[in-house]
């Protein structure tokens, strides 16, 4: 089970190029929030279970689901960009 989801943000790069957490380097940003959250999600946790891997296509209905990717095309799995243009 999920405790909470992340969602990406370009912060998170924004902080690393200066080797920093987004919390150090913008605490007040949402993403810095969605951290907290999750680490007051897991000192909370009382479901004390060992996670267990997602296969590739829980991981991509899980995506999906939350908007971070569209669902794909089948007929271009495995195609290059060079044989696709």
């Amino acid at each position: 089970q999920m405790i909470h989801f992340v969602p990406r943000d370009n912060q998170v790069q924004r902080a690393e190029m200066r080797r920093m957490t987004v919390i150090e380097y913008s605490p007040e940003h949402p993403q810095a929030q969605e951290y907290r959250t999750l680490a007051e999600k897991i000192l909370n946790n009382k479901m004390l279970v060992i996670p267990t891997p997602l296969e590739m296509e829980e991981l991509e209905d899980l995506l999906m689901e939350y908007g971070i990717m569209e669902a794909e095309d089948e007929s271009v799995v495995g195609v290059t960009e060079a044989a696709a243009a």
